[in-house]
């Protein structure tokens, strides 16, 4: 037990000193650019009853779960994903709304995976969610705020790649796929096994368009062009032409805001979030080996709590973005502010009434007796780790003191 005490389990990790204040201040940047798009905050609980995320809704695996029960017998569950939770507020709350609900949100999730050693548990999220609008005007914006969030936070080298959940089971549906072959196909294109995607193709009997439409899955940056000429192929194929020509209205749309550079077209993509029925994304960049975004459409999911409306959205991972910010070494500014007093025990109360004066104009004081054996150098140091913009003594018996 002893061994424990100064220690957190795996999987989370204490925060603190400048690095929480960077952590913070890429907070603030995100919200900011979330309430200049009009979204409004919620909060939902941390702790939530084990059905919101059950295997029928398609999010996160039971096994990955941290669950308990409370005193009545209820299985309760630490949120691993913020949608289920903010599809049944929106449920609850928005039921009678006919205007598109917009609400954004910032927290911790927790998901219990294995999947490979030094992987947090607890993640701080914050993402957004559009709640009662179908087009792909509705899909361009979420996309538009991922990449202003991300360039907010000082982020110019990355890519947001999209693609379709009703592609790929479509495809593997008119290939007469089955249950082996689709998993094992699943398996290769989330690890980004293209060489091992092509070698169950080649063993399968399909019709030549369905084959070419096939061969796209490794393309990580599909043209426009490529996009038209895809749904050429799929023509014949109802759920395939449609994920292609969502995906095809969408990339119009992303030209009115000027944001195309940073988005590509990826058919490959592959969810582990089930509840997806549209366009689903993902953002990538440099210094860290997990996306720092992640997203779609899910339009079934609100009627599972009794709203039947189609809704998007996406998380952006904030410790993954903190990760690429300090490795792209990315300045993060945190202002100097505040005032360090430093007073002598006579002058107590003088240093007191100060910092209350002071406060009361909005200024941040920071009060510290004076010990004798602690050197100014050492007062200095502290002053600059705690990032005040000044310090101050007040030692002698007037209450007087000097600013250093």
């Amino acid at each position: 037990m002893k061994e424990q005490r100064l220690h957190t389990p795996d999987g989370v990790r204490d925060i603190y000193n400048s690095e929480c204040q960077k952590k913070l201040a890429l907070q603030d940047k995100l919200h900011q650019t979330l309430s200049q798009y009009g979204y409004q905050d919620i909060q939902t609980p941390t702790i939530e009853f084990f059905n919101i995320f059950s295997q029928e809704i398609g999010t996160t695996p039971s096994k990955d779960l941290y669950k308990f029960f409370d005193k009545e017998g209820n299985t309760l569950v630490l949120r691993p994903d913020f949608t289920p939770s903010i599809a049944r507020s929106a449920a609850k709350y928005y039921m009678d709304d006919i205007l598109p609900v917009k609400l954004c949100y910032m927290g911790n999730t927790f998901v219990n995976s294995s999947d490979y050693q030094l992987k947090l548990k607890e993640t701080t999220q914050c993402g957004a969610e559009l709640i009662g609008d179908s087009s792909s005007f509705a899909d361009a914006e979420i996309l538009s705020m991922v990449v202003d969030s991300l360039r907010a936070c000082g982020l110019e080298d990355f890519k947001i790649t999209v693609g379709h959940s009703l592609f790929l089971p479509s495809l593997l549906q008119a290939a007469n796929a089955n249950e082996n072959i689709q998993s094992e196909i699943e398996d290769y294109l989330a690890n980004k096994n293209f060489f091992g995607v092509e070698e169950v193709v080649d063993k399968m009997q399909m019709d030549s368009k369905i084959r070419s439409l096939f061969a796209l899955l490794g393309n990580y940056d599909l043209s426009i062009d490529e996009l038209k000429q895809a749904m050429k192929s799929a023509k014949d194929y109802d759920n395939i032409y449609r994920s292609l020509s969502e995906l095809d209205a969408l990339f119009e749309q992303l030209k009115m805001y000027g944001i195309e550079k940073y988005v590509s077209c990826e058919l490959g993509i592959v969810s582990g979030l089930h509840y997806y029925t549209g366009v689903i994304f993902s953002g990538y960049t440099f210094g860290t080996g997990e996306a720092i975004v992640n997203g779609g459409r899910y339009d079934k999911l609100l009627s599972y709590f009794g709203k039947n409306a189609p809704a998007i959205g996406y998380a952006i991972n904030v410790d993954q973005l903190m990760a690429a910010v300090s490795r792209q070494k990315i300045d993060i500014p945190i202002p100097l502010q505040g005032l360090l007093l430093i007073y002598s025990e006579a002058n107590r109360a003088n240093a007191i009434q100060k910092a209350i004066s002071l406060r009361k104009s909005g200024q941040v004081v920071e009060l510290i007796q004076y010990q004798p054996d602690i050197t100014k150098e050492e007062y200095q140091n502290y002053c600059t780790n705690k990032r005040m913009a000044k310090m101050e003594f007040m030692l002698d018996q007037k209450g007087d003191g000097c600013n250093e």
